[in-house]
């Protein structure tokens, strides 16, 4: 990376930014989704879901575009992305709409992460670069839980929702386990060459 793209894509201390305030929408949109969820109006739960994948793509694309990437802001977004995607697989698997396979492998995959992002800090890395492949998977689920709550909605909205959620689903799922092995593979070449280097570095 360049002089001038390091610049450009500076990490600022701000706070009280747009995209910052679009991640903490989000946040304070998982018990509103909750709540709509659990009292049957779902589709109402569908909008605020929908809002909260526009809002998840929108805070990105604003902070990247207007030079508003944060420290808050990098730490905001993820846990709003994953305490969504927690949230709405805890609730739609209790509303039985999507089955509880989908929640374990998901929950295992997240469990699997965690422990390479431990590892890679006790070689002194503290994470890796987001990938495009885990991107797309996040993507894929955030438009998979939304149209598969659709799917709960009898007539031809159900019977479209259905098919095309389980297509989003599937993708997600897919590509969410194929990142975490991109990622594992990443964290292995980062380790072997943290530790190569502090046995080189060792006195002779």
């Amino acid at each position: 990376m360049s002089e001038g793209e390091r610049a450009e894509g500076a990490v600022s201390d701000r706070i009280l930014t747009v995209p910052n305030v679009l991640s903490a929408l989000r946040l304070v949109g998982v018990p509103v989704f909750l709540w709509l969820l659990f009292t049957h109006q779902d589709i109402w739960a569908f909008v605020v879901l929908l809002l909260s994948g526009v809002t998840d793509y929108l805070d990105g694309k604003i902070a990247r575009r207007f030079n508003l990437v944060s420290r808050v802001g990098e730490l905001l977004d993820p846990l709003a992305d994953r305490l969504y995607v927690l949230t709405t697989l805890v609730a739609l698997t209790t509303r039985d709409i999507i089955p509880l396979w989908l929640l374990i492998v998901l929950v295992a995959r997240d469990l699997f992460m965690g422990v390479v992002i431990l590892l890679l800090k006790r070689v002194g890395q503290t994470g890796l670069p987001v990938h495009f492949v885990g991107k797309a998977a996040t993507f894929n689920l955030l438009y998979a839980f939304p149209i598969l709550l659709l799917s709960t909605v009898e007539g031809f909205v159900g019977d479209v929702a259905r098919p095309l959620g389980w297509a989003f689903a599937w993708w997600g799922v897919g590509l969410y386990l194929l990142a975490a092995v991109l990622y594992a593979v990443q964290a292995a070449a980062v380790i072997r060459a943290r530790t190569a280097g502090r046995t080189g570095a060792g006195p002779a």
